[in-house]
């Protein structure tokens, strides 16, 4: 009877532990099939993007064109727009100025774009694990383009020179103004993640804090409002192209909330952004 009720003892525990190896055994090899699904999903995001502008058809150049007219009328407004923000600057606390630059900064942005991937993953929570492949892509792309740009363009800093100076291919910081690569960074980030809440106020919050590291470029002296503009515009632009090609081939397939769609509106003396849901 000892013999027999030790055996038993031994076979559960056996049972136990060689359970628990082989769970954990298929967490980590889900979790590794999740990543290179995820991986696979980015890379195709990042290269539909980029390639999107060969197969744009009306809408899609009417969009541009008003993000260009747009940008022109910021452009013409750049001037003003630098005193009034400078002067804001110098009384507006620090915290937010720092927040602005830390969050914006393209080291501390992939930290948390990361740790938001980083955590659907480890929790396989698909919703979460599909929010950061569209912020890194979306971030990948656009950073492609602003790298390409502040290079190309050759645009001189406001505390660099005056709105006009331009330095085209030139490798000096000052004159790598245009766009804001915080902007885009952040705004993008924000853009992504409002697009995954239904409240309106949940939204204008993280909308908020999204525009914290624009306007704190501008407190600072080291862009035009018209490089913030576009920066923003673009990231609106590429992370709704990104979420429309995940959401059409089915990448991931838990209940999406209602999205905002966005278009810009410019007319005689005003410009901003509409937003329709």
């Amino acid at each position: 009877m000892k013999q027999t009720f030790t055996f038993i003892l031994i076979s559960l525990i056996s049972i136990s532990l060689f359970s628990q190896v082989d769970t954990t055994t298929n967490k980590t090899s889900k979790i590794w099939k999740n990543l290179k699904y995820d991986a696979k999903v980015g890379l195709k995001s990042v290269g539909y993007s980029l390639a999107r502008p060969i197969h744009w058809k009306r809408d899609n150049f009417l969009t541009a064109g008003g993000i260009i007219a747009g940008t022109g009328l910021l452009y013409l407004s750049d001037r003003e727009a630098q005193n009034y923000f400078v002067k804001q600057g110098k009384d507006a606390p620090d915290i937010i100025k720092d927040f602005g630059w830390y969050f914006g900064s393209p080291q501390n942005f992939f930290m948390v774009s990361a740790g938001v991937y980083g955590f659907g993953l480890l929790t396989d929570n698909e919703k979460v694990r599909r929010t950061g492949i569209l912020i890194i892509s979306s971030a990948t792309t656009t950073g492609i383009f602003q790298s390409i740009s502040k290079t190309v363009v050759g645009r001189a800093r406001p505390d660099t020179g005056d709105r006009d100076d331009f330095e085209p291919f030139s490798s000096k910081p000052g004159f790598h103004s245009f766009p804001s690569g915080h902007s885009i960074l952040s705004f993008s980030m924000a853009h992504a993640i409002a697009k995954q809440f239904d409240s309106l106020w949940v939204k204008a919050g993280i909308y908020t804090v999204g525009s914290i590291a624009p306007i704190s470029r501008l407190w600072a002296n080291a862009h035009w409002l018209s490089d913030v503009g576009l920066s923003m515009a673009l990231s609106i632009v590429v992370v709704d192209s990104i979420d429309n090609f995940m959401n059409k081939n089915n990448y991931y397939e838990y209940s999406k909330p209602n999205t905002i769609s966005w278009r810009f509106s410019a007319g005689l003396g005003t410009i901003g952004l509409v937003g329709t849901f």
